[in-house]
């Protein structure tokens, strides 16, 4: 009997270094849990430290040739790339949703492909600079070089997007890539390698290894390594940081946020409603850091809004991640669901905060799976756990506002500085505002749809550096000076 699709693309082997696939590692295989069902849905390599030596040593063997391709052809290679994630999109986005348990019906194929496109673009137009100096006569030249090996760690929250917004960039500036993806979804990261090896991509310039966090570890700690850029928690971003500072090498970090989404009583309040509701508790069912968790609403329309919030996230559909009418699917994972459930009772029982609606888990034909219901509270506390830890879960915290220098402080009073948002019909006010808060990504009356042409990243405990735009190929080159006296 034939196999269904979803299987044959979950028994893709995951290791890949140089040419060689492995469908298993040094410590063998880990099971892969569906996040819809709770049942096994695969396997993929367990690889151990060996395994991720020989990656960066195909890594490191790779990159004089691969820094040697001339521009045009690096740029032919990205750009073959981005159509064969064009031509296995529909693929593509049942494997991100089958692993991940992000509905089918929002897929992020597309923004991998953009991503890939966009960076191949900018492959041939990346530029030194001649700078004056003086008092000499002299020929001065800054270059910008590559860094040879970067490790790539991603986490499992758009997997795909993740590895091509870092992957595409690192190696469209010239360097060999240590891919390391999340324990919990690495099967897209992997079928990305493999197509990217298809389009001409010479072997060791992309090198995958599956894996638990010792393979982190031991990629950080590498002294052939040259760069590291990572995506996940703040916990796991000071380990390495630690870690990155045995052999000195910079980090590019993209951590958590607590974004606060302010709405002020002139704004288009359908439009805010629906953009509340949607990305604040329904989107990936919470778990992503740049979503407006934190409602900061003015008293004078919070009752009157809220009631609107409360019912776009009612209108919903909770469900398996493939069935295209699913809004909110499930999070991630049986801890995830302890972790997030934990956060909703605590506010239950400790009458901490107002619940609107939700705030239950899963049940009926869910209950197998890891669902928790959209949920969300009202008359937060600014400064409490639900408003100031990030849940990443679908939890929505409301808090009220008189004024707008209330709102700015209290959108400011976070340790995070990864996002903001601003709903208002006064330009003035909207310019005002923004620029006040904290964050290093803002969107007024809209959620900002990451385009790769844009920088993103964050501020304070948000992050490190750039991703996306020209920026986020800069942050994979290094400069030299060269000097030449002309007498």
């Amino acid at each position: 009997m034939n196999k269904p699709l979803s299987h044959i693309i979950l028994e893709r082997k995951t290791l890949l270094i140089g040419e060689r696939w492995a469908a298993e590692g040094e410590h063998g295989t880990m099971e892969h849990i569906n996040p819809s069902t709770g049942k096994i849905l695969g396997k993929f390599a367990s690889a151990g430290v060996s395994d991720l030596n020989a990656a960066v040593a195909a890594a490191k063997a790779a990159y004089p040739a691969w820094r040697a391709v001339t521009a045009d052809q690096k740029r032919e290679i990205l750009l073959k790339l981005g159509a064969l994630l064009e031509r296995h999109r529909a693929e593509l986005d049942m494997l991100s949703s089958m692993e991940s348990g992000h509905p089918i019906s929002l897929p992020s194929t597309g923004v991998a492909i953009d991503h890939v496109l966009y960076n191949a673009g900018w492959i041939d137009k990346l530029e030194g600079q001649t700078v004056p100096v003086y008092p000499q006569r002299a020929l001065n030249l800054v270059e910008h070089e590559p860094y040879g090996v970067i490790g790539a760690i991603v986490t499992w929250n758009g997997p795909l997007a993740m590895t091509a917004m870092k992957v595409s960039a690192a190696i469209a500036a010239g360097n060999c890539v240590v891919l390391k993806p999340a324990e919990l979804a690495p099967f897209a990261p992997a079928r990305f390698a493999e197509l990217a090896l298809e389009a001409g991509l010479p072997p060791g310039v992309l090198n995958v290894v599956t894996g638990g966090p010792e393979v982190s570890d031991a990629l950080v700690r590498h002294k052939d390594v040259g760069k590291i850029t990572f995506t996940g928690s703040i916990p796991i971003a000071r380990q390495i940081l630690k870690a990155a500072s045995e052999t000195i090498k910079p980090v590019l970090l993209e951590l958590g946020g607590k974004s606060a989404n302010i709405v002020f009583p002139d704004a288009d309040l359908d439009n805010a409603a629906h953009m509340s509701a949607f990305f604040g508790a329904m989107m990936v069912a919470g778990q992503g850091c740049l979503l407006p968790t934190r409602l900061l609403v003015h008293n004078s329309i919070y009752d009157e809004f809220v009631e609107r919030v409360v019912t776009n996230i009612r209108q919903a559909k909770l469900g398996d991640a493939l069935d295209p009418a699913t809004m909110v699917g499930p999070v991630i994972s049986s801890r995830a669901v302890e972790r997030i459930m934990g956060y909703i009772d605590g506010a239950k029982n400790d009458g901490s905060a107002k619940l609107l609606t939700g705030g239950e888990r899963g049940r009926g034909a869910l209950a197998d799976g890891y669902f928790i219901e959209p949920t969300v509270f009202g008359d937060v506390d600014n400064r409490s756990r639900l408003a100031q830890e990030e849940i990443f879960g679908p939890v929505l915290s409301v808090i009220r506002f008189d004024t707008e220098e209330q709102a700015i402080a209290m959108a400011n009073d976070t340790s995070f500085g990864l996002a903001g948002y601003v709903h208002t019909n006064d330009l003035r006010r909207a310019h005002r505002v923004a620029s006040q808060i904290e964050a290093g990504y803002l969107g007024v009356n809209a959620f900002p749809p990451m385009p790769a042409s844009a920088p993103f990243g964050g501020w304070k405990e948000s992050g490190v550096g750039k991703e996306g735009g020209r920026i986020g190929i800069e942050e994979f080159r290094r400069a030299k000076n060269i000097y030449i006296p002309l007498d």
